[in-house]
C-alpha cells in the first residue's frame, strides 16, 4: 500500500546547509556594524537615560534622584531660552536652504557640459571641517573690517553688527548656515534630472505656461527629494553646534563682547551643563528631552509629508 508523505508546514521547514552557511556569512559580515552600534549608540543611550535620573559630576559616583532633573529642566529659564533660539534658527534656516537650493539646482540643470564643474563648487564647501567655517565667518561678519560691511559700504549701506548686535546674531548664523547648502542642490539637481521629460511635453501641448508646468510637473515629481531633504536639514538644524560654538564661545575675540543670550543654541547649553558645569545628570536629561523633540518633529513631517509626496510605484 502507497503512503503518502505529508510536507512539514513551512514554519517548521529545516533550513538547508546551503541557507544556514550563508546565514552565517550574513551575521558575520553584520557583526561589525551589530557590535558598534551597541557599544557607540546603543550602550551610551542606555547610560544616558540612567544618569539623567541621577546627580553625577564625572567625579563622583552618580546618585538616584528620580525625575529632578526633569522637574529643573522644565523650570531653567536658559534651557527654555536657548530651545527657542535653536526653534527660530530652525525655521529661518530650512526653508531659505531648501528654496536657494532648489533654485541653484534649477540653473544647474541648464549649463549643459560645465554641469559637472559647478556640482564639484557647489559641493566643495560641505567638505570644509566646521571649525573652519566658524572662524571664516566670524572673520567675513566682522563689524569693521569684514568683507561683507565691506560689500555694503561700497553701496553706500552702514553694515550691522553681525556677532554684538542681539538683534543680528541670528540672521548672522543664518546666513552662515547658507554655506553648507550644496548637499542639498545635488540632490535636487539628481530629483530633477530624473523627471521624465515626456511630461513636460504633455504638459506643454496641453498649454501650460513655465509656472504652471513646475508646479504641477516639477514639484511632484521631486517631492520626494524636498520631503528627504526638509527632514535631514531639520534634524541638523536642532543639532547645530560645531559653527556657532567656534565663532561665540570658543574664541576670545567674541567671549563677553556681548550681554546677551541670542547665540546660545540647545546643544551649545546642553555641552556646557555637561563639561563646563559638570551636570552631567541634567545634561543628559536635555539629551533625551532633544531627542523627544527630534522624534516628534519627525514623526509629524513623515504623516504630513506621506500626503503630499509622490512616488512613482504609486498606483493612480
Amino acid at each position: 500500500m502507497a503512503t503518502t508523505t505529508v510536507p512539514a508546514p513551512a514554519g517548521r521547514r529545516r533550513r538547508t546547509p546551503l541557507a544556514r552557511r550563508e546565514a552565517r556569512w550574513a551575521y558575520l559580515f553584520l557583526a561589525p556594524w551589530i557590535v558598534g552600534f551597541l557599544v557607540f549608540n546603543a550602550g551610551p543611550m542606555i547610560a544616558s537615560a540612567w544618569l539623567s535620573l541621577t546627580e553625577y559630576d564625572a567625579i563622583n559616583a552618580p546618585r538616584y534622584t528620580g525625575l529632578d532633573n526633569y522637574r529643573e529642566l522644565m523650570a531653567d529659564p536658559m534651557v527654555a531660552r536657548s530651545l527657542g533660539n535653536t526653534v527660530y534658527y530652525t525655521v529661518l534656516h530650512v526653508p531659505l536652504v531648501m528654496a536657494i537650493s532648489l533654485g541653484l539646482a534649477l540653473l544647474l540643470k541648464r549649463v549643459g557640459r560645465l554641469q559637472g564643474f559647478f556640482r564639484t563648487v557647489f559641493y566643495l564647501p560641505v567638505m570644509t571641517p566646521a571649525v573652519a567655517v566658524g572662524i571664516l565667518f566670524l572673520l567675513l561678519l566682522n563689524t569693521q573690517d569684514g568683507l561683507l560691511n565691506r560689500g555694503l559700504a561700497l553701496v553706500g549701506i552702514e553694515g550691522p553688527s553681525w556677532t554684538t548686535d542681539p538683534d543680528w546674531v541670528m540672521p548672522g548664523i543664518v546666513l552662515m548656515g547658507l554655506w553648507s547648502l550644496g548637499s542639498t542642490v545635488i540632490i535636487y539637481l539628481a530629483a530633477l534630472q530624473n523627471v521624465p521629460r515626456d511630461l513636460y511635453e504633455a504638459a506643454s501641448i496641453d498649454g501650460a505656461g513655465g509656472w504652471a508646468r513646475f508646479r504641477h510637473v516639477t514639484l511632484p515629481m521631486i517631492s520626494g527629494a524636498l520631503f528627504f531633504t526638509l527632514i535631514v536639514n531639520t534634524i541638523s538644524s536642532l543639532q547645530m553646534f560645531t559653527e556657532v560654538y567656534t565663532m561665540y564661545f570658543g574664541n576670545r575675540q567674541t567671549q563677553g563682547a556681548f550681554n546677551s543670550d541670542a547665540a546660545s543654541f540647545y546643544v551649545i547649553h546642553l555641552f556646557q551643563e555637561a563639561f563646563q558645569f559638570l551636570h552631567m545628570g541634567f545634561a543628559s536629561a536635555m539629551a533625551w528631552l532633544l531627542f523627544v523633540i527630534i522624534l516628534i518633529i519627525t514623526l509629524v513631517q513623515v504623516k504630513l509629508g506621506n500626503r503630499f509626496v509622490y512616488y512613482e510605484g504609486d498606483q493612480p
